[in-house]
């Protein structure tokens, strides 16, 4: 059964930065850290302190800022990693080890039984430098069920307190992460974390199906930056859980554009014009149903208040525009059309668009018209 809270732990520091050909500077670190704890995200995962001093300088710097937000690090299954991670500020370690027999034979050339081993003296390790530990399960869609529950077996009985369950590949759909999940819910107490992969576009269908089946905590990242096709879409993530199953996670979504242009302009990805949630066509409308719908009643064409993520409806003019829609965008701009000059302006907007490949913008709106006056129409 789904909880009716999910933590979210944000990994746009992390495997954000991962996406090919970004790096933050420590400033953008720092300010992007302060935006996520600002809208109240509960956990944020801020570096790989093996990198190096820069790196664990950087995580010492967010330490600093003394945010509300718990603090993750990562990991691989070393011993100077996991030392490399003390004394920095952060709450948490996130042990990342192969748990697909894939991973385990072409990666380390080990077995199943190794790893079962090995864990518990690197769980140890970190927690008597003062880390929580989670132990991140790389390639976890491709891992045997059941040895991914004997996996959890052991790291709780080490002394871990969670279990990060990594579609690595975005190889899954949400009927068998549902599966998965509840399995692994039915045979540990630690808590479970979900790390979506978008490589088939079904990173936020996953992780909310994760949550369905009792997953505790999910990773996601500001606009779904990451690793090849990215991460599920903390934006896309906290307003599925809320409005499709009732499921809060504390974030307030009213600040979230803010966060998505910081992180957009410091990863240098622009967000994708028919982005949900933040893109600039989300809420954006033409066609002349849906403006009508619209102007007669919000909920005819929205299926959330767009106000509910810092958004608004906007009406633009194209090929599918009536001519009501060019009275209410000509009226948005101080200037009162009647009927048979809104009729007028059609062809013109239509034939703008056809040539242009854009909706007309202001200036646009009054060349038209001057155009329209023009030849004898105004």
């Amino acid at each position: 059964m789904a909880r009716q809270y999910v933590t979210i732990n944000d990994t746009t520091l992390r495997d954000g930065e991962q996406s090919a050909g970004v790096s933050f500077s420590l400033d953008e670190k720092l300010a992007i850290a302060r935006r996520l704890d600002g809208i109240g995200v509960p956990e944020l995962e801020v570096g790989i302190p093996a990198m190096g001093d820069e790196e664990r300088d950087s995580v010492r710097a967010v330490a600093a800022l003394g945010l509300a937000a718990r603090l993750m690090v990562w990991s691989r299954m070393h011993a100077a990693d996991i030392a490399a991670c003390a004394g920095l500020g952060a709450h948490l370690i996130d042990i990342s080890v192969p748990s697909s027999d894939q991973h385990l034979a072409y990666k380390l050339g080990q077995d199943r039984a190794w790893l079962l081993r090995e864990l518990p003296a690197y769980v140890a390790t970190a927690r008597e430098l003062g880390l929580e530990v989670g132990i991140g399960c790389e390639d976890a869609s491709r891992a045997e069920p059941d040895f991914l529950c004997a996996l959890a077996e052991v790291a709780e009985r080490a002394g871990a307190r969670r279990l990060r369950f990594a579609d690595t590949l975005g190889v899954l759909e949400p009927f068998v992460t549902f599966e998965r999940i509840s399995l692994l819910r039915r045979n540990t107490g630690l808590e479970i974390e979900m790390h979506a992969h978008d490589d088939l576009g079904l990173a936020t269908a996953n992780t909310l199906a994760a949550c369905k089946a009792g997953a505790t905590h999910v990773n996601t990242t500001v606009n779904g930056l990451g690793e090849r096709a990215g991460n599920a879409p903390l934006e896309e993530v906290v307003l599925g859980l809320r409005k499709l199953h009732g499921i809060e996670t504390g974030v307030n979504l009213r600040g979230f554009p803010g966060v998505s242009g910081l992180v957009a302009r410091a990863s240098g990805r622009a967000v994708p014009w028919q982005k949900s949630v933040v893109g600039a066509g989300a809420f954006t409308h033409e066609a002349g149903i849906h403006v009508d719908g619209l102007m007669k009643h919000p909920d005819n064409y929205q299926g959330f208040d767009p106000g509910e993520v810092g958004q608004q409806h906007r009406i633009v003019l194209g090929k599918h525009s009536g001519s009501h829609a060019v009275q209410v965008v000509y009226a948005g701009l101080g200037i009162a059309l009647g009927d048979t000059d809104a009729r007028a302006l059609l062809p013109q907007v239509r034939r703008f668009v056809t040539e242009r490949k854009r909706s007309p913008e202001a200036a646009d709106l009054r060349g038209l018209l001057a155009d329209l006056g023009s030849h004898g129409h105004a």
